[in-house]
């Protein structure tokens, strides 16, 4: 099912609150907001929230993303593409063919559950048009095979990118969820590369995608 529109999420409660704070500690905060790839309300938020021992929603998706990085960040092609933000995880992957393009997952976490945990967001680089049609007939196929053991999965796909709506079950905690994740984009990985290995072969290369699939769902099968 592809996804209709931007999706709908309530975010955790902020307020907005006055501090007296010295010059030379504000400095500080900002250089170390930059070097972690966040601002200054959200580091000050996080280090009030580490003293005072409140579990916030960024701490859940800074070790989410922690665990996502441990497991894939260098395994294989997988390289961490830029320093996580407070809600987003970029990795890219080598395919093999022609000129060597780069695939990118990005990973969003949503501060709250309400629309699912997050989106994962698969692009390239490339205005090769040939390029682009094979990794939609990609998209088509896999999405296609996901339906047909998961039934309604949210996704678009679209000029060569593709978004997926991630959910959960219920009970599961941060690293297991950085776990799920990880599975999921190298079993995606996994079947983009068959695929792209066997182009001139669909049929075989659709079996090989789902062979992968039903394994990926018996072992690491949480995501929805």
């Amino acid at each position: 099912m592809k996804m209709k529109r931007k999706h709908g999420r309530k975010r955790a409660l902020k307020n907005v609150y006055s501090l007296m704070l010295e010059d030379d500690v504000v400095a500080a905060i900002d250089r170390l907001a930059y070097l972690q790839n966040t601002n200054r309300s959200g580091l000050v938020n996080r280090i009030l929230a580490e003293y005072a021992s409140v579990v916030t929603p960024e701490q859940r998706i800074r070790e989410a993303f922690g665990r996502i990085t441990a497991l894939l960040d260098g395994q294989g092609s997988f390289r961490l593409a830029v320093a996580p933000s407070d809600t987003m995880l970029s990795l890219s992957s080598a395919l093999l063919y022609k000129y060597n393009p780069t695939v990118k997952y990005s990973v969003e976490l949503y501060r709250t559950a309400a629309s699912g945990v997050g989106e994962l967001r698969v692009s390239m680089r490339t205005q090769n048009r040939t390029l682009i049609a094979y990794m939609m007939r990609f998209y088509e196929l896999w999405s296609g095979i996901e339906a047909s053991y998961l039934g309604d999965v949210l996704f678009r796909a679209e000029d060569g990118k593709y978004a997926r709506r991630l959910r959960l079950r219920k009970g599961s905690d941060a690293a297991d969820l950085g776990e799920r994740i990880a599975a999921y984009i190298r079993t995606f990985d996994t079947a983009l590369k068959v695929y792209f290995s066997q182009l001139e072969d669909e049929r075989a290369a659709t079996r090989e995608m789902e062979r992968i699939f039903r394994a990926y769902l018996q072992n690491d099968g949480a995501i929805l």
